[in-house]
């Protein structure tokens, strides 16, 4: 990852839930030019997204805790401490999506709504 994207308050990720991977890809493919491989994680298949050899986000399966939500977009936002921000942002009238937890070798982050009802998720980077 391009170091500008690991300072704190760098959009560094973005992230497609939805419930059906392939089409998503087909679509988004198509119309952008992305590439697409695939990064095996101990719970589910993962899409990462390329843009020549940048990866800029990923595409998921929509997590069973996510209900009967329609699919979704979500950036994450670097920050110096994940449990922090979880608990600033509660604080500050934010609303609990998902709490923080760990992503193995990749860092820890969290999902949380803004006061207007916006998701945003917030992530630290495992040192490298």
């Amino acid at each position: 990852m391009e170091e500008n994207l690991l300072k704190p308050g760098a959009v560094s990720w973005t992230e497609l839930a939805t419930g059906d991977v392939e089409a998503a890809k087909k679509f988004y493919g198509t119309l952008f030019g992305w590439k697409f491989q695939q990064m095996p994680m101990p719970d589910m298949n993962y899409e990462v997204i390329a843009v020549g050899d940048r990866q800029i986000g990923g595409i998921l399966k929509m997590p069973k805790e996510a209900g009967n939500m329609p699919p979704f977009w979500v950036s994450y936002v670097t920050v110096e401490n994940v449990d922090q921000t979880w608990k600033n942002a509660q604080e500050m009238g934010a609303k609990p999506a998902v709490p923080p937890k760990d992503i193995p070798q990749v860092g820890r982050f969290c999902i949380f709504q803004d006061p207007q009802g916006a998701y945003i998720a917030a992530i630290t980077y495992l040192k490298k």
